[in-house]
Parts: structure tokens; C-alpha cells; sequence
């Protein structure tokens, strides 16, 4: 599965409807105005006419239409169940998550200007796998080629984050991937300071969502609060100027908040998930 991980402050249901707003913006951009398949079927002049006399089939027939074609509309986003507090996931259909996600932060970071209340983070999800080692590293194998596997080298880093999991190890996580990508090619180099790539690995109970992006420093972790803010020191920043040490800290900032407004709202999340489908789809993150 394809998609955006989006992190959020509490409103998950607020949160739904300015990525919808926000994606649709851009998505309309890139791509153009969504199309829709409409696959419902007209009445020829002799059905409308055998109809006539029997308005109730003829409602039953149009009903059935109707929900025919709303079935097999694919929507370019689609909001689905993420199974972590405070992270919602929006499928998307005949686009790139990367790219897309990547010209909102370049706009909004040459811009300045600020989109979003309730949207903490926006992260492109290019593939999806069961969130177990095994599995794991088969699937990167393959994964990873187009940006690591000779000729193609770059320099990388890793980050990581499990919610609701706790049978994976980050180290064993890390080291195991950059093991693969080391072994695609050796000159691929690890760079803590300023990296071409960053390897997002992001763990949902069972379900391991990868994605490969670029100026993920620059770009302040794909922080959408953040990017947009304007100082000096943010107009003449060199990403090679923030140290793993500093990365480390603000890691585990993000966590320790994180596992706070969880606890503070797992009671609205709950009623939230039991009136959401308004706004959130009924699927599933899946693999």
C-alpha cells in the first residue's frame, strides 16, 4: 500500500479534513483536477419507457446504480484506519507520495506560509511489508534498488519508529537495513549530518511502512509546524550543521510528547473512532 503517514496534535478527525484540503490542493497542481470513472449505466428510450409504469423498480434500479458507481470510484486520497493514536494514513491512488509530499514542504518552506492547525508531520509511504525481520529485509532488498543498488549510490541514514509494537529492535532494524544497503553497493556511505537519503521505516502494530526521502533535514523531519517558521538561523541553515546529537534529542522530545497526548486522549480517540466514519474511510492499513 501506497500513502502519507500524517502525525497530528489530538484531532485526528480535524487532521482528516486539512489533509484532504491540503493534498487536494497540491494533488489538483501536479496531476490536475481529480477524475472520477463514473460507471453508472444511462436508461435507453425503451427502458425509460417499460419503466414508467413501475416507478419502484425504477428507483431500485437507480439506487443500485448509484451505489455500483460509488463502489468503483477510486478516490486519488483516502483516509484509512491507521491503528495508532494520533497518526492518520491517507491511501493514495495514480500518484507519488514522495514527490507530492516533497513539493508541499519545498512551497511551504520558500513560502513561509502556514497551512495547517492540527498536522504535525507528513510522511511519504512508498511500500508497505509485515513488520517482521524476515520479511523485512526481503522486501527491502528489492525496495531499496532504484536509489542504492549500483550504479545508483548515495549517502544515508536511518530513523525509526514503532507504535504499538514491541516485538521489533531498533538496532537490530538499523543495522539489519543498512546492511542490505551496503551490500546493493559499498559505496553507499552513512551521514548522520547531512544525508543525500533518509530511510523512513515507520511500525504500526504488524505492518512496517518504508519510504526513501530527500531533504529530510532541511526540511525539519517533515515537520509541517516547523518548516514554515522564519529566523536567521533557518534562512542561512546548512543542514550539515545539526548533529545526530541534536536529531537524537529532538527524537526523543517528539516520543516523550507523543506518549502524553496519547494517554490524555485515548478517551476522545475512542469516541472519535466510534463517530469517524464521516471522515475516515473503513479500511485498514494493510500490507
Amino acid at each position: 500500500m501506497r500513502g502519507i503517514l500524517i502525525t497530528c496534535n489530538m484531532n485526528e478527525r480535524k487532521c482528516v479534513g486539512e489533509a484532504y484540503s491540503l493534498l487536494g490542493e497540491y494533488g489538483d497542481l501536479l496531476y490536475g483536477p481529480e477524475q472520477f470513472s463514473d460507471h453508472e449505466e444511462r436508461l435507453s428510450g425503451s427502458d425509460r419507457e417499460e419503466d414508467e409504469d413501475d416507478v419502484e423498480a425504477a428507483l431500485k434500479k437507480e439506487v443500485g446504480q448509484i451505489r455500483a458507481s460509488t463502489e468503483q470510484k477510486l478516490r486519488r486520497f483516502q483516509s484509512v484506519e491507521s491503528g495508532a493514536n494520533n497518526v492518520v494514513f491517507i491511501r493514495t491512488q495514480g500518484i507519488e507520495p514522495e514527490n507530492l509530499v516533497h513539493h508541499i514542504l519545498k512551497d511551504m518552506h520558500t513560502t513561509k506560509k502556514k497551512k495547517t492547525r492540527v498536522i504535525l508531520r507528513m510522511l511519504p509511504i512508498s511500500g508497505t511489508c509485515k513488520a517482521f525481520m524476515e520479511d523485512m529485509k526481503k522486501y527491502t532488498e528489492t525496495f531499496f534498488e532504484p536509489w542504492f543498488k549500483a550504479p545508483n549510490k548515495g549517502t544515508y541514514q536511518i530513523v525509526y519508529k514503532a507504535r504499538n509494537n514491541s516485538h521489533m529492535s531498533r538496532e537490530e532494524v538499523i543495522k539489519e537495513l543498512a546492511g542490505i544497503v551496503g551490500s546493493l553497493n559499498p559505496e553507499n556511505k552513512v551521514d548522520l549530518n547531512n544525508p543525500q537519503y533518509t530511510i523512513v521505516v515507520e511500525i504500526i502494530k504488524t505492518v512496517c511502512c518504508l519510504s526513501v526521502v530527500r531533504d529530510y533535514v532541511l526540511f525539519r523531519k517533515y515537520n509541517l509546524q516547523e518548516v514554515v517558521k522564519s529566523n536567521k538561523e533557518d534562512a542561512q541553515q546548512n543542514p550539515s550543521s545539526v548533529t545526530e546529537e541534536q536529531n537524537s534529542e529532538v527524537v526523543k522530545a517528539e516520543a516523550e510528547e507523543q506518549e502524553k497526548n496519547s494517554k490524555e486522549v485515548k478517551e476522545e480517540n475512542k469516541n472519535q473512532h466510534e463517530i469517524g466514519s464521516e471522515s475516515k474511510g473503513t479500511d485498514a492499513l494493510t500490507v
